[in-house]
């Protein structure tokens, strides 16, 4: 029987709690001063469904538009090359989905108005900060669940993971200048549990090899547990990211920014699995008693 190669993955932990804090200062600085680039989910507006009678040019509909004097409209293709969705933020105004229509007629073009959803920006605000304490209530969910399952160390190594995760991906959509709405919000919750399941296979796998394997150092434990689960953990990033190239390339427009954000956290998720979690456990020195379960009448002090 071939045996496992063990990985020496906690001898570079520095070199990866370096990457960490870089990533993190960057993220921080970019979300303190310039933060998201909020869709319309979040700061109100309009968003209007047309539909032509032959494949028409985003990039020719945006311009009629600015022309007629909208500001920054975001139009892209959804369903086919015929179906068009605008989004304009600001304020609803009385008469819009008209104006925009006359916009769209001013070339003679074939052009039906399908469709006019308006949201305002109370409506955006309640959004956004129910979106926040969602975020919020899934870390402080996900830590009670890991410190019931296994030990307080393993959970605050979870949450800290997770945490560094979600910062990362926002940092990078700030940065990025990317639009930020409720698909991305989406995006963003999924990779908590992407990133939570990985955390949770490498860590049982850490607590069983803790229980089995008794005379050897904790780093060690943690590298011989990572070795086991690398395969694992590789198969799972990589048939995932095909899905998500796959949404990104033909799953058109609309689902871009979901697309990137998947992307971005599924990465970062399979890195922190591997580094953050395992890192922080080994700072708050995790040891083989803190996950033995003392027999009846014995102290966890007197076993071997």
């Amino acid at each position: 029987m071939t045996q496992l190669k063990v990985y020496n993955f906690m001898g570079i932990r520095r070199l990866a709690v370096g990457l960490s804090a870089m990533l993190l200062v960057i993220s921080a600085i970019s979300l303190a001063t310039q933060g998201l680039r909020l869709g319309l989910d979040f700061t109100g507006g309009t968003q209007v469904e047309v539909g032509y009678q032959s494949p028409a040019k985003v990039e020719g509909v945006r311009a009629q538009l600015e022309s007629a004097g909208f500001e920054k409209p975001v139009v892209v293709h959804f369903g086919s090359d015929r179906d068009v969705l605008i989004r304009l933020q600001g304020k609803p105004e009385e008469g819009l989905s008209d104006n925009v229509y006359q916009a769209l007629q001013s070339e003679g073009a074939g052009v039906e108005l399908r469709r006019v959803d308006f949201v305002g920006p109370q409506i955006g605000e309640e959004l956004r900060e129910d979106g926040g304490l969602g975020m919020l209530a899934a870390l402080i969910v996900v830590m009670f669940y890991v410190a019931m399952r296994f030990q307080l160390k393993f959970a605050i190594g979870a949450v800290l993971a997770l945490a560094h995760d979600v910062m990362i991906t926002l940092g990078f959509f700030s940065l990025m200048r990317l639009e930020f709405d409720l698909t991305v919000l989406a995006a963003t919750l999924a990779v908590v549990g992407y990133s939570l399941n990985d955390t949770i296979v490498v860590s049982d796998r850490i607590r069983e090899n803790f229980r089995k394997i008794r005379n050897m150092a904790p780093v060690d434990v943690i590298n011989e547990s990572l070795s086991q689960t690398l395969w694992r953990t590789i198969n799972t990033s990589l048939t995932t990211m095909l899905v998500l190239l796959s949404l990104f390339f033909l799953g058109g427009e609309l689902i871009h920014n979901f697309a990137i954000a998947l992307m971005v956290g599924v990465g970062v998720g399979t890195y922190s699995s591997i580094y953050v979690a395992a890192t922080v456990m080994l700072a708050m020195d995790i040891q083989r008693e803190d996950l033995l379960v003392p027999e009846k009448g014995e102290l966890v002090d007197d076993l071997p």
